[in-house]
């Protein structure tokens, strides 16, 4: 998914992608800062997975996860958690992980674009680690096909319909002409008219990084837009499109349910964000709380 969605939300679903399989995870707690920092979440929305995205790479010695395929060029905004940690460590230090402030400023993001709340479980700890190779390898493209992408996520504990709402986080955010012109000059299943006004700002050959929204009806507002698109076959990503071949089944049937009612379309999403934010954290004496979300302490 190599898209410039709004950072806060992708970090929240590209690294918990990359997680173990889920155990009981009964040490997150909404109230876990409710003594130790009792203005975290303020502080988070105010501003602005175990982190392992955010780590920078250190020459000889660590390579992070930012240059992996799903990533590069894509990922941005770092400076932004940076700030939220900043003033956390005045307001309580070595106290609240990179990975809980990611995982709140996600909800915040959505939720500030006109989409739906949620309860964050927090008691995360930051990852002392990375890994470009599963990035590359566990992270679905955005050319792939749909039984590719509902393995990457059932890999990971979740169901198909966790993935086609998870999918909606395409309704904002942009992406590069790299990763989508293959599927305006060669896919079959895409509006002509669609792919006429795309291919005049994505030539065949060029303008690699030149941006286009992933949602173009609607590409600032969180709502059920993206779906209504793959109605339309006016999906960008080949991946996008996917979930939407035809008429029948049960993938095409979900989408087309969320094109009519965004209630149900918010109301899975916001599961769906809360069940893969439980995949495989870090707890207890495991990770560490980062004082720099960029470096391991």
């Amino acid at each position: 998914m190599p898209s410039q969605i709004p950072l806060l939300l992708l970090f929240m679903i590209s690294p918990l992608l990359l997680a173990a399989p889920p155990p009981v995870s009964a040490q997150l707690s909404p109230e876990f800062y409710e003594t130790s920092c009792p203005d975290a979440l303020s502080i988070i929305g105010a501003s602005g997975c175990d982190a392992s995205v955010l780590l920078d790479d250190v020459a000889g010695s660590f390579t992070g996860e930012k240059t992996a395929f799903p990533n590069r060029d894509s990922l941005r905004g770092f400076e932004v958690v940076d700030v939220i940690k900043a003033r956390l460590e005045v307001a309580c230090p070595l106290v609240v992980s990179c990975a809980d402030i990611v995982a709140v400023a996600a909800r915040d993001a959505v939720a500030a674009l006109g989409g739906p709340l949620w309860t964050v479980q927090l008691g995360r700890r930051d990852s002392t680690s990375a890994s470009l190779s599963s990035s590359n390898s566990d992270l679905p493209s955005p050319f792939s096909d749909l039984n590719i992408l509902i393995s990457a996520f059932a890999k990971k504990g979740l169901s198909i319909t966790d993935m086609i709402a998870l999918s909606g986080s395409h309704t904002i955010g942009q992406a590069r002409c790299t990763v989508f012109r293959t599927r305006i000059y060669s896919d079959n299943n895409v509006n002509s008219s669609f792919a006429s006004l795309l291919r005049s700002k994505c030539s065949m050959f060029g303008k690699d990084n030149d941006l286009s929204p992933l949602d173009m009806s609607t590409p600032t507002v969180f709502d059920n837009g993206y779906y209504k698109n793959l109605l339309n076959k006016r999906g960008l990503l080949h991946s996008d499109q996917q979930l939407y071949l035809n008429e029948s089944g049960l993938v095409s049937s979900q989408v087309s349910l969320y094109a009519k009612n965004s209630t149900k379309f918010f109301r899975d999403f916001a599961s769906a964000m809360v069940k893969m934010g439980n995949i495989g954290p870090l707890t207890g004496e495991n990770g560490e709380i980062r004082t720099n979300c960029r470096k391991i302490n």
